[in-house]
């Protein structure tokens, strides 16, 4: 019996042999054919590739999208033209609708995201039917942490007394975000309250158009505290503006905000992070997605590309894409579980 089956496997290698010699130049061709231009090997990219920003110009997305085509050009990581194109509108929601349906077999356009693309997807008001599922998420590039912050000469002098005073009564403690009910700033906002036992619907949340503005209301006196990303507070805790009660991350950040606490030092058994990353169609082939596995760790490696996220007071984070896959399922659970306690999920 062993005999015979390896005869059998000797004839059938044999043939596959003999088959691929009579195709003569034929491999090439069969290169050269496949759906959507993409070639069989590994010759993808052939054609100008586009990232696109689903936002207006000067937001982070924007700058993510810009930095990456830039750095990916000057060091020629990528030998293809890449440009940069912006589509805003919904929270990155209406793009996010073209892209799963119409560019979704497309390898030559990429777009640029954060917790948003859960978000949407998660929450009832505003839902988008489409979110990360629906794409080929590639790498996460970036990370930053929320904060939760409070004007220099407030009465709280660090997140437990803020979250007792609201637990105490809610209605007197007004907490500020830039961005909408149910959007990031909120969900970070919450997060601690909810963690500590308050009711996430009762917090007094209020929304300003952006993290400028949630700032300017916690200096003018319209905000009790305010959340927003802890990359954004550095300048107003260097000008003794404000005071950071704490950050949500996993483990103390540096630079000016090396002295303050995590949610988890704090009391909080919490942690949020503010990623930014890069998303590619759903049905990307398997070389393509070789392709830009091995492109952004050497781009998150490059000393370019260091130098950009230094500029832009980023901080280095990169997940591959199956890494970066399995940490977006986890932190979608996390962000139900907020929008559900909220009554706001879909």
């Amino acid at each position: 019996m062993k005999l015979k089956k390896f005869s059998t496997v000797l004839l059938s290698g044999m043939l596959a042999l003999s088959l691929a010699a009579c195709g003569g130049g034929g491999d090439k061709a069969s290169t050269e054919t496949k759906s959507e231009g993409t070639p069989a090997t590994s010759a993808y990219p052939k054609k100008p590739i586009t990232i696109v920003a689903p936002s207006g110009a000067g937001g982070g997305w924007d700058l993510t999208a810009r930095a990456v085509a830039k750095v990916l050009a000057e060091t020629k990581l990528v030998e293809e033209t890449i440009t940069v194109e912006n589509q805003p509108g919904g929270g990155g929601a209406v793009y996010m609708a073209e892209y799963a349906t119409k560019e979704k077999a497309n390898p030559y356009k990429l777009f640029v995201s954060s917790p948003p693309i859960l978000i949407n997807n998660d929450k009832k008001e505003g839902n988008s039917p489409y979110g990360f599922r629906d794409t080929t998420p590639l790498a996460q590039l970036t990370r930053d942490y929320g904060a939760i912050v409070v004007k220099a000469d407030s009465p709280y002098q660090n997140l437990k007394s803020a979250l007792d005073a609201m637990k105490a009564d809610p209605t007197k403690v007004t907490v500020a975000g830039g961005s909408a009910p149910g959007s990031m700033d909120h969900l970070v906002a919450v997060l601690p309250a909810f963690k500590y036992g308050i009711d996430p619907k009762a917090v007094k949340y209020v929304s300003y158009d952006g993290g400028g503005e949630a700032i300017a209301a916690l200096l003018g006196g319209n905000a009790d505290l305010i959340a927003t990303d802890a990359s954004s507070i550095g300048e107003y805790l260097k000008a003794g503006k404000v005071r950071v009660l704490a950050v949500s991350s996993t483990e103390r950040l540096g630079g000016d905000l090396a002295d303050i606490p995590t949610f988890k030092e704090a009391g909080v058994d919490a942690e949020f992070t503010i990623w930014r990353g890069i998303f590619g169609p759903k049905e990307m082939k398997d070389d393509e997605l070789k392709f830009w596995d091995e492109t952004l760790k050497a781009l998150s490696e490059n000393e370019t590309w260091l130098k950009e996220l230094e500029a832009n007071g980023w901080a280095s984070e990169y997940k591959n894409s199956a890494d970066f896959t399995k940490f977006l399922e986890e932190q979608d659970q996390d962000i139900i579980e907020l929008l559900t306690a909220l009554g706001m999920q879909k």
